[in-house]
């Protein structure tokens, strides 16, 4: 397996390319917005140029930027192998977007599906290839994390799971299987503490720094529950326990409504400069 289809140009999208050709693979990395592959482009360069001012080395560390193939168009996946999808936490783009990629792909084409909480089984019924289907839920920064989450859907085959983690372990990556239900594993837990610590704020119990605080220096977390929501994004945030909510039926996913507020007002974490806490390195 070589060339490799990732569907999305944000900061997954990009990590995931990153990790892909420093290991040698082709990618072909599409997106609606010709202004997110120009940031991805800039990003992967700037990513190869200090790899090579860094010292780092490897067989496929040069001319990274030179397997990458950028479109708007999915008919640039006409001969991808393996697909990752990276889109936004929403389901009415997903469901739309699956038909024209299971059009477009051929047969054998694995799709994963790189997503916070949507059901994958539900993912792969939009396709005529749902034993070709399961979850690959990668953490941020890609290049930087040892461990992918991976979903077996209703219908995913040993086949399909096998091609998986082949691929990971090519990328230096483990997978951890897990079965199919809202949110898996990492989200099911993580979404509830974030809500949770946004209602802590709400309700006047604590600040953003002390209840980060606590996490990081009480129970020696690397980052606070609400740095890790400024990190993966508010907006993503909200769409996944919204997604959680929806599919257990459970009050305990009701998201907060300061969490939605935020939304609302566009404080929507690092990638905007504002959240919880503020950036000056915002994009």
């Amino acid at each position: 397996m070589t060339r490799v289809g990732v569907v999305g140009a944000g900061v997954m999208g990009t990590g995931l390319t990153q990790n892909l050709t420093e290991h040698g693979h082709e990618v072909v990395l599409t997106d609606r917005s010709k202004e997110a592959l120009d940031r991805a482009r800039s990003e992967i360069e700037r990513y190869e140029r200090f790899g090579a001012l860094l010292g780092a080395t490897g067989p496929h560390r040069e001319d990274m930027t030179q397997r990458v193939t950028y479109s708007t168009d999915l008919q640039e996946l006409g001969d991808v192998e393996f697909l990752v999808e990276n889109i936004t936490e929403n389901w009415e783009l997903k469901r739309e977007l699956y038909p024209r990629l299971d059009e477009v792909c051929p047969p054998s084409t694995v799709f994963a599906v790189n997503t916070s909480a949507i059901p994958i089984t539900k993912v792969a019924a939009r396709t005529g290839r749902p034993d070709r289907v399961l979850g690959m839920h990668f953490m941020n920064p890609v290049p930087m994390k040892s461990t992918v989450e991976v979903i077996k859907g209703w219908h995913t085959s040993q086949e399909t799971i096998d091609t998986a983690l082949a691929l990971l372990a090519g990328v230096g990556k483990n997978g951890v299987l897990v079965n199919d239900s809202p949110g898996f594993v990492s989200n099911r837990v993580l979404m509830l503490t974030i809500n949770e610590a946004v209602f802590l704020v709400a309700d006047g119990v604590a600040t953003a720094e002390q209840v980060d605080q606590i996490f990081t220096e009480c129970f020696g977390h690397r980052m606070g529950p609400l740095a890790t929501a400024d990190l993966i994004g508010l907006d993503t945030i909200l769409y996944s326990i919204d997604v959680l909510y929806e599919n257990f039926q459970d009050s305990k996913y009701r998201p907060c409504p300061l969490l939605q507020r935020m939304v609302d007002a566009g404080l929507h974490g690092r990638k905007s400069g504002e959240g919880f806490f503020r950036y000056a390195d915002a994009a």
